[in-house]
């Protein structure tokens, strides 16, 4: 008897959700090729200063268990209790994400994890190849054009498979989908953008601030975050206007940015040595969410991750929505013969969660940049912890339906609506929960909010 040929699959971008969807793939038995336009970032300098670090989640965690990978991964992680919140006058206060370290986030960097999954990759029998950059496709013929950067000659290549776009919000593979037929296409871009520092390790190697928290120096229209890795230093992220004062219009050089940081963030401008050097060398990031009317082609083609939906990073959910989608796609492809039916499927069901984790990411930047100091925000924040403690599998915090558990997004935002509006009632006029109405709020909860599935 003869052995069927595995079913194959063109996989376009062999970063972070590409590297682990040939994973999953490959151990399904599927036959993967993947086309990446950047070098090998194991034997090649990887691009800095354009990589805010990870927050790895349970929803993403949950992907990489599935794929094998997880205790591959997770070795170069550092576990986050919570938000370090840095006032102004230079006191701390640490809000936990959930109720006890069983509920944290993990900070990764890039680079680690994409060489990580690369590896896995490979050695999944995933088939890599570098340094094509994807120029033009023409669905009907099966006939693919790759530019190789390194000499600039172009490489066609003829396929009979689908192709899969992982490649980023800047997709080749949709540029060419919606060339073909348009996709609705467009991008909202925010009015502030981000620029990328760094803070070393101590003398000793030690980490020089708390190492297991997220830091953020809040200042209403703007702040700076600083997260952990392994090594002992924190990638530090400003955001910040692009017009207006102060704004990336008006701080240019790096003696003005330090200027801004000493004015403002003292206590981590004297954590940071090569501000200076860093915030000249490093162009300011764009900030945008990108929305798409269909995500894939007949059969032919389908998006995933950042080339579907591109996402603001104030969630920290883009990676883990995209290792979601990655999960979500095998899932589909391994229940469906067609890949027509498989890549609708999969849209069908990604597409209203993407569009909801995309809406609460652009609400956590005004969170996190101006309410974690505000006292009515710090009232409501306590009163959820004392709802959740009452009625935990009904009134479940939005933080932990989106980073704990594995809640579809589009339910996690109609119920955090719901709850915000039910805290905000509740403690209007109140400055302490001490005069609440708990007979009130027993009421609406239960009125409101159905057992979640998942809670406990």
């Amino acid at each position: 008897m003869s052995t069927p040929t595995p079913r194959s699959l063109t996989l376009i971008g062999a970063g972070l959700a590409g590297s682990l969807l040939a994973i999953l793939l490959a151990r399904q038995g599927w036959r993967i090729t993947v086309y990446e336009r950047r070098g090998d970032p194991r034997i090649a300098d990887y691009e800095s200063g354009r990589s805010i670090n990870l927050a790895l989640a349970e929803r993403g965690r949950n992907a990489l268990r599935q794929a094998g990978v997880e205790d591959a991964v997770m070795e170069r992680t550092v576990m986050m209790r919570g938000r370090m919140v840095h006032m102004r006058d230079g006191s701390t206060d640490l809000q936990r994400y959930g109720r006890d370290d069983s509920e944290v986030i993990w900070s990764v960097h890039r680079k680690d994890l994409n060489v990580t999954l690369l590896q896995l990759a490979e050695d999944a029998g995933a088939t890599i190849h570098f340094h094509h950059r994807l120029h033009t496709v023409d669905f009907d013929a099966g006939y693919a054009r790759f530019i190789d950067d390194r000499d600039d000659q172009p490489r066609d290549i003829h396929f009979n498979t689908p192709l899969i776009g992982a490649d980023g919000a800047g997709s080749a593979l949709r540029a060419a989908m919606n060339r073909k037929s348009p996709l609705g296409e467009r991008t909202e871009f925010l009015d502030h953008s981000y620029k990328e520092l760094e803070i070393p390790p101590a003398a000793d190697g030690s980490f020089q601030i708390e190492a297991n928290a997220l830091h953020i120096w809040p200042r209403g229209h703007y702040m700076c975050i600083a997260l952990p890795n392994d090594e002992g230093t924190f990638t530090v992220t400003l955001f910040l206007p692009n017009e207006g004062e102060p704004s990336f219009a008006t701080v240019r050089s790096g003696a003005e940015a330090e200027a801004l940081f000493q004015r403002e963030f003292p206590d981590a401008l004297a954590l940071i040595p090569n501000l200076r050097s860093d915030w000249e060398q490093h162009p300011p990031g764009l900030l945008g969410t990108l929305y798409l009317d269909r995500w894939h082609q007949r059969g032919r083609a389908v998006l995933i991750g950042d080339a579907a939906h591109a996402m603001v990073p104030f969630h920290g959910q883009g990676m883990n929505c995209a290792f979601e989608d990655c999960v979500v796609l095998a899932r589909c492809l391994a229940g469906h013969a067609d890949t027509a039916a498989a890549f609708a499927a999969f849209e069908t069901e990604r597409r209203p969660n993407a569009s909801a984790i995309q809406q609460m990411a652009l609400d956590n930047y005004l969170e996190m940049r101006d309410r974690v100091a505000d006292p009515s925000y710090l009232l409501q924040r306590e009163l959820e912890q004392a709802l959740q403690e009452r009625w935990p599998t009904r009134f479940v915090p939005h933080y932990t339906m989106v980073t704990f558990l594995h809640t579809p997004y589009a339910v996690a935002l109609e119920r955090t609506r719901i709850q915000q509006r039910i805290l905000a009632d509740a403690t209007a006029g109140h400055t302490t929960l001490e005069h609440i109405d708990w007979a009130a709020l027993e009421r609406a909860v239960h009125a409101q909010l159905p057992v979640l599935e998942g809670a406990h």
